[in-house]
């Protein structure tokens, strides 16, 4: 229950002014939010990216950026994801990179939002295929889960390997998987990191984690490409036995983690002969992203703590 709290306090900290302020006001903030966040650049994140290339991790780029309000907004947030995939290809490192977009970022909730969201991923999914790269559908709110999945149809009909992301917590996904099935779709799998009405989202933890086990299981039994997001080595161990189970070599699946959550894992993932992309987030609106990390274990609360203890003697 305490964990719980924690993370509830944490997660209304992420949308508040006050807090951040708060946040941003101590010095050393910036030094532990590099564990998370490795910069606020592209070049940050190439950078990022060449480290985790080396150890034999692939990447996931996410800009972070502040919600966008009209179409100048929009057209700047494609344009920095284009900037992006060129920085990656000028250093060498675009092939086989992937780029995580939020199509609330390109525009989808202003008037005729559907278009232009789907206009501006497609110009950032064609630039990636150019060069190697594959883009995937961040999934928001559940309001936004049927736009989201369509503008995903809509792309792969000239660029195949656009993938969604499906969230566990949803009532509806296991839906959403069996349609999906057959398209041969990139998919991640999520438990959900947003605040939903019981109507349509499971709320205790328990039935969250029944809901992920049964959507790696339909996942690894469909044509679809599993994407496993998660830091659970136990979700982590069924992933490997039902890819076994169902035939798929190394190629045939991966798992995902975020920047800086668990290190040690990916590397065992990774010597164990599994594929293993990294989630690298970077920007200038980190704090909300940060905030969010730090709700979700409280492990990631002590070690900021501790952190700035030790930086502030």
């Amino acid at each position: 229950m305490l964990d719980q709290a924690l993370s509830q306090t944490l997660n209304r900290a992420s949308r508040s002014a006050r807090a951040r302020r708060a946040v941003e006001s101590f010095p050393v903030t910036r030094k532990v939010v590099d564990r998370f966040v490795p910069g606020e650049t592209a070049a940050d994140a190439v950078a990022a990216t060449r480290r985790l290339i080396a150890t034999g991790r692939t990447v996931t780029l996410d800009v972070l950026g502040e919600d966008v309000l009209d179409l100048a907004g929009a057209r700047a947030m494609r344009d920095a994801y284009l900037a992006l995939l060129a920085a990656l290809a000028e250093a060498g490192c675009a092939a086989g990179a992937d780029v995580s977009l939020k199509l609330s970022a390109m525009g989808q909730a202003l008037p005729g939002g559907t278009t232009i969201a789907t206009d501006h991923a497609a110009e950032i999914a064609a630039a990636a295929a150019a060069l190697g790269c594959t883009v995937t559908l961040d999934m928001e709110d559940h309001t936004t889960v049927d736009s989201t999945l369509a503008i995903g149809t809509a792309l792969r009909a000239s660029y195949p390997l656009v993938g969604n992301v499906l969230q566990t917590n949803l009532r509806r996904t296991p839906g959403d998987i069996a349609d999906l099935d057959g398209t041969g779709a990139r998919i991640r799998l999520v438990k959900g990191a947003y605040r939903e009405p019981a109507s349509v989202a499971l709320q205790r933890k328990a039935e969250v984690d029944g809901a992920y086990e049964r959507a790696i299981d339909a996942l690894m039994s469909s044509d679809c490409h599993p994407m496993i997001a998660t830091h659970d080595p136990a979700m982590l161990d069924r992933a490997v036995a039902r890819a076994l189970a169902a035939g798929r070599g190394a190629d045939g699946w991966e798992a995902q983690m975020l920047y800086g959550v668990r290190p040690e894992l990916e590397q065992r993932m990774v010597d164990d002969g599994h594929r293993m992309r990294v989630y690298i987030p970077f920007g200038t609106d980190w704090y909300g992203y940060f905030m969010r990390r730090l709700a979700e274990r409280p492990a990631n609360v002590a070690f900021f703590l501790r952190a700035l203890a030790h930086r502030s003697r």
